[in-house]
């Protein structure tokens, strides 16, 4: 009967400790992938580009680990730069028509636009929908894609840093 309970208490706290499980996707130990074998002194990950690492499971212990499988919902987080000279309310309503028009973009929690900061070159706003873990990178691409089409059929610009050059001629002393 002791057994049982000592058995019952080291499952408990083996799932209660255990921070992934084969199939999820992972970043830990300086390596993001997803989980293929857990193993006693390793971790087997496939890499997104379907290469095999091994990570030893004390630097696993010894580091942050992000468990990006864990629950089912992800916010996508992106920043958007305007100029200066756009037309705000106009730049709010390009994003509102693209979260409104994706289907894959949740309305609960409620998608975030809002001016974040006003930056040396631009104007930034963060937008953050929710979406299904599953649509996660297929919404961050097509979003930042229709941003920019959309920017430009609405004439507004996407600053990037920029240098003026003023180069001066020298005439010779002689």
């Amino acid at each position: 009967m002791q057994e049982l309970v000592d058995m019952q208490f080291v499952d408990r706290m083996l799932v209660f400790f255990r921070p992934f499980k084969v199939g999820d996707f992972i970043e830990a130990g300086g390596t993001s992938g997803s989980v293929e074998e857990i193993l006693l002194f390793t971790t087997r990950l496939k890499i997104p580009d379907n290469k095999c690492v091994f990570v030893p499971n004390g630097r696993i212990i010894d580091d942050v680990i992000v468990n990006y499988s864990d629950n089912d919902t992800r916010r996508v987080d992106m920043v958007f730069g305007c100029g200066y000279g756009d037309d705000l309310k106009q730049v709010r309503e390009v994003f509102a028509q693209i979260i409104e028009q994706d289907d894959r973009i949740l309305s609960e929690p409620a998608p975030v636009v809002a001016l974040n900061e006003l930056g040396d070159n631009s104007i930034n706003f963060v937008v953050r929908p929710w979406v299904n873990r599953a649509d996660y990178w297929f919404v961050l691409w097509d979003f930042k894609e229709q941003g920019k089409l959309r920017f430009d059929e609405a004439d507004l610009s996407i600053p990037f840093p920029q240098r003026d050059v003023h180069v001066h001629e020298v005439k010779d002393a002689a």
